[in-house]
């Protein structure tokens, strides 16, 4: 909390895990023995926080067996390839953030996990499909000893899998091709692991949809209530489970904590307005803006705070100056020099994703990562298998 604006306060994390999400978390392993690539789409405003650290277990162990299964087939034989295992991390939506962080922000992902990619693509810009899909089919001509290439494509819920699907399949497929797979601006609308989408005749590439997956528990305390906050910024979180008000007191806050002087809020208001820390001060103004007004010319609150959490999910902050932060997940200290090197950007990056992971890690540690309801039903069944055993123990005891 690094600004001179008060922060506001936050609601408490809300609870959204339905059954389909349970059952894909519970398919992963399997799926991923018969996957070559993981594309891992992730929100380029939230590049830390849709982060799903539930992935990450699976995906290092289908890393680990992919790399002993090489290096079997290459003690028989030494011709052998080695099994293909690429992880892809996708930044989707990279026209919402402001282009002079993301070289920076590449470079920092690079430093700090080796073992995987990265590339910014919009769906709005068809040369960013165009080099992703290029990256696919090359790894896939590297290992011409496989038939096909298997894709399967994980993320959060509404960081755009379906929309991003469509367009490779347009763009790898010459010829039209009808739309595959249906989207929505709402979260959850896929439920179930779709069938293959072919992504590319020559050589074969196809790919799976998955359903978004969101984690069970967001945490506890203010790092919980912040990370609710900013998926539901993005549309991550069912629609209606956080209040627009309170969405746009946090935005606000946050667009000031970017650029304290000159905010991007403010080309939303009359000119020679200042920037505020108030949200009802600050909605009053939109809504009289933008002519939301009820009866007696009393501002409509809550239809300004949903107009401007909708504004910020079209236009996304693109503008934002690099003196305090990127985005909603980086944030450095005020003072800094806004013509700062791309050098001293990527620096200022890597601290805050230490401080990301280091956060994450203690989360664990402490049980921050697991509700106290998840703690008791986990006790409950480790108790409940117990009893089974013993049971067993006992019949063939009396056998």
């Amino acid at each position: 909390m690094m600004s001179h604006f008060l922060h506001p306060p936050l609601p408490p994390p809300q609870s959204w895990y339905p059954g389909h999400m349970t059952q894909f978390s519970r398919m992963l392993p399997t799926l991923l023995t018969r996957t070559d690539v993981v594309l891992e789409l992730r929100d380029a405003r939230l590049p830390l926080t849709s982060v799903n650290r539930n992935f990450e277990g699976a995906l290092n162990r289908w890393r680990s067996e992919r790399v002993q299964l090489s290096k079997h087939a290459a003690a028989s034989s030494p011709l052998a390839s080695a099994r293909v295992c690429e992880r892809i991390v996708v930044f989707n939506k990279c026209d919402l953030v402001p282009e002079w962080g993301i070289k920076p922000f590449q470079k920092a992902m690079a430093e700090k996990f080796t073992d995987q990619r990265t590339i910014f693509v919009s769906w709005k810009r068809p040369k960013d499909l165009k080099i992703l899909s290029g990256l696919l089919v090359n790894i896939a001509r590297q290992h011409p000893h496989i038939p096909e290439l298997n894709v399967l494509v994980v993320g959060m819920p509404n960081v755009g899998k379906s929309t991003l699907l469509n367009t490779l399949r347009d763009v790898g497929i010459p010829r039209p091709t009808p739309k595959a797979l249906r989207t929505s601006a709402q979260p959850g609308l896929t439920r179930a692991l779709s069938t293959r989408l072919k992504l590319s005749e020559d050589p074969l590439v196809y790919s799976f949809d998955t359903p978004g997956v969101m984690l069970p528990f967001l945490g506890r305390g203010d790092r919980g209530a912040e990370r609710g906050v900013k998926l539901a910024l993005i549309a991550g979180i069912k629609e209606g489970l956080y209040d627009n008000e309170a969405l746009a007191a946090y935005l606000l806050y946050r667009l000031n904590a970017l650029n304290g002087s000159e905010p991007s809020y403010l080309t939303l208001l009359s000119t020679g307005t200042m920037p505020t820390d108030d949200v009802h001060e600050f909605l009053g103004l939109l809504a009289r803006r933008l002519g939301m007004l009820q009866r007696g010319g009393v501002p409509d609150f809550p239809r300004a705070a949903s107009w401007f959490v909708r504004w910020w999910r079209d236009q996304g902050g693109a503008a934002s100056s690099r003196r305090r932060g990127w985005g909603l997940d980086f944030e450095w200290l005020p003072d800094a020099d806004a013509d700062a090197s791309d050098a001293t950007v990527q620096a200022r990056m890597e601290g805050c994703i230490d401080r990301f992971v280091a956060e994450e890690a203690r989360d664990e540690e402490e049980g921050g990562a697991v509700s106290a309801t998840q703690e008791r039903k986990r006790i409950r069944e480790e108790k409940q298998a117990k009893r089974a055993l013993l049971a067993k123990a006992r019949v063939r005891g009396s056998a």
